[in-house]
């Protein structure tokens, strides 16, 4: 990662961060949740959805993270916002494809548009998980899975 981007990345970190989106925010009338744990951070984290008609009308998340965990989160909301779940599914694998694969990361980038910025997670291996607790929670609440989501092995759910 040059320096430009570098910049850019810690920005848009820091940034969300400090004031994320859909924070603290439980949708009227909700129909999907999931909670998701990061053991190696602490991340704790619970998103809540409104899907309707085939599509994510409202979306919000609470919980207590780390900066990239938060950031994470914030951008992820406001990526599926307004969105058909299937987009919603097809920017999780994206997401996950960029942060943990070798291979079709490049592209995977290309596909996520904005939430690309976070492709600089991977020069932080241990911060991997961070970054994406909240789309496999995400991804859980989409699917109604019962259990916490946890970082531990990619898609694992351990009971509650």
């Amino acid at each position: 990662m040059n320096g430009s981007t570098r910049a850019l990345y810690e920005e848009m970190i820091l940034e969300h961060n400090r004031h994320p989106r859909h924070f603290q925010h439980t949708p009227p009338a909700a129909t999907h949740h999931a909670h998701g744990y990061n053991p190696v951070c602490n991340d704790d984290i619970t998103v809540h959805l409104r899907v309707q008609d085939g599509a994510i009308r409202d979306v919000g998340f609470e919980g207590a993270g780390c900066a990239i965990c938060t950031a994470s989160a914030s951008l992820m909301t406001e990526a599926v916002l307004g969105k058909p779940v299937a987009e919603a599914e097809r920017l999780f694998a994206g997401m996950r494809t960029m942060l943990t694969e070798d291979a079709g990361a490049a592209a995977a980038q290309a596909s996520v548009g904005k939430l690309r910025i976070l492709a600089g997670v991977r020069e932080y291996p241990m911060r991997v998980k961070c970054a994406t607790l909240p789309w496999h929670t995400l991804k859980a609440a989409l699917e109604s899975r019962a259990g916490t989501v946890t970082t531990e092995e990619d898609d694992h759910v351990c009971p509650t």
